[in-house]
């Protein structure tokens, strides 16, 4: 079995207060900047936080919409959704620059995330957004995806994201939060679930039917509610498989 190096990150500065906690168990962190959670004193901390721990900073913009969570797909015009992203990750550029550290990637958040998977429109606006940033920078989306082709067309650079702790259906979606078997809590299914994925390529999707899918990073929601114990797990048991998290 080949030794396989993978990323392991998480959305942080959504009001929980856990990061402390988080961010020392993650090699990458997608701080919230505005759009769905997030002010300047939250991303001034995490950004801190990261930086002491030697943690990769990405932006996690989402559709400007607090009171969903930016979980919900937002009517909102492709110019106000290019200003909104673009000013959202700016502000996280600001604390990034006063604080001396580096933006290393994008993950857009939510809805808007699972919806620029499939619809060109908005993976457009999103690559359109990427692309104006002056400095080399990595885009997190799903493999063969709509926005990760787009992407690739476009000569960003792409990181393939999959979910440690989400199921999935036979198209490679996350499978709904409204059904009960959307979230993985069990660590032994989570350890089984992401070890099939590196050294397999391939995921077992909720119907019982494994699929392929490439991934070198995964996420753990911060707000699943065993993150901490299920980050504990995987950095204990990853290198027993030949599995280095960096």
């Amino acid at each position: 079995m080949s030794f396989k190096t993978v990323d392991i990150n998480a959305d942080v500065g959504e009001g929980l207060g856990n990061e402390v906690l988080l961010i020392p168990y993650l090699s990458s962190c997608n701080i919230a900047c505005g759009g769905h959670a997030g002010d300047a004193k939250t991303m001034t901390e995490v950004v801190r936080l990261a930086k002491n721990h030697k943690v990769k900073i990405g932006a996690h913009p989402s559709f400007p919409d607090p009171l969903n969570f930016g979980r919900t797909v937002m009517d909102i015009s492709a110019a106000d959704l290019y200003s909104s992203l673009k000013s959202q990750i700016r502000s996280l550029q600001k604390i990034l620059h006063n604080e001396n550290a580096q933006l290393h990637h994008i993950k857009p958040h939510g809805a808007l995330y699972n919806l620029a998977a499939k619809d060109e429109k908005t993976a457009r606006i999103i690559i359109e957004v990427v692309k104006s940033i002056a400095m080399p920078i990595q885009l997190y989306v799903p493999f063969n995806s709509v926005i990760s082709k787009l992407a690739e067309q476009e000569k960003i650079s792409v990181t393939f994201e999959a979910f440690a702790d989400r199921n999935y259906e036979e198209d490679l979606s996350l499978v709904s939060r409204k059904k009960e078997d959307a979230i993985l809590h069990e660590n032994s299914k989570i350890l089984n679930h992401i070890l099939g994925m590196i050294h397999r390529e391939k995921v077992m999707t909720i119907n019982g039917v494994e699929v392929p899918i490439k991934a070198s990073t995964f996420c753990v929601h911060g707000d699943t509610k065993n993150a901490l114990e299920i980050l504990e797990f995987l950095t204990k048991e990853l290198p027993k498989y030949n599995v280095k998290i960096q």
